[in-house]
């Protein structure tokens, strides 16, 4: 045998031996793999864990807004909507915006377009009532565009902060947690806002 064909003999073998070593390293990594526990969440079977600055849909208490727009114009995106028939106070005594005073306005519309929003939190910030808070809901699917529009003012009116999701509706009676959620929201009342920004002292 030539010195020629033995080198590429050499070369032959060397190449196969690289390629089952290979195959090895890499059948070896997927059998330490396969038996391992899942960690994919079945959701929404199991609860996702958020941290707890997580910046969800918007929590809004319209009986504390005083419909001054610094939500509004602190948005980047100009996502918020505001309609008032007048000026907004704030009653002391209560710390919310009363309705039967005559020298109040109504706030006729608030309403954040999620199509646009950034969940950047800046609007929380300039609030001086603290009336609006980012929530924990993250999932507001819909059918329309129209539909990524909310109208917190039309929601307050039925009692709630936040929209009630599709998901949450069709699954609150065979899923315990989202049960609980749905009752929450359902009741207005609010999740936690340590994700919002906390004002500047």
């Amino acid at each position: 045998m030539t010195t020629a064909a033995r080198s590429s003999a050499t070369a032959y073998f060397r190449n196969v031996w690289d390629n089952v070593r290979s195959v090895a390293t890499g059948m070896r990594i997927t059998l330490k793999y396969c038996f391992q526990r899942s960690v994919t969440v079945s959701y929404p079977e199991h609860r996702l864990a958020f941290a707890p600055r997580y910046r969800g849909v918007h929590e809004f208490e319209a009986n504390k807004c005083i419909a001054c727009d610094l939500c509004a114009k602190a948005c980047p995106v100009d996502c918020i909507y505001i309609d008032k028939s007048g000026p907004r106070r704030i009653d002391k005594a209560t710390g919310h915006v009363e309705a039967s005073d005559p020298k109040n306005g109504e706030l006729l519309r608030f309403a954040v377009d999620y199509s646009k929003c950034l969940f950047c939190a800046l609007c929380t910030e300039p609030c001086p009532t603290a009336c609006i808070h980012m929530g924990k809901l993250h999932d507001l699917s819909c059918y329309t565009r129209d539909g990524a529009v909310v109208e917190f003012a039309e929601l307050d009116k039925v009692g709630q902060r936040t929209p009630i999701p599709l998901w949450m509706e069709r699954n609150k009676d065979s899923i315990g947690w989202v049960k609980d959620e749905h009752d929450r929201v359902k009741a207005g009342r609010l999740a936690t806002t340590a994700a919002d920004i906390p004002p500047v002292k």
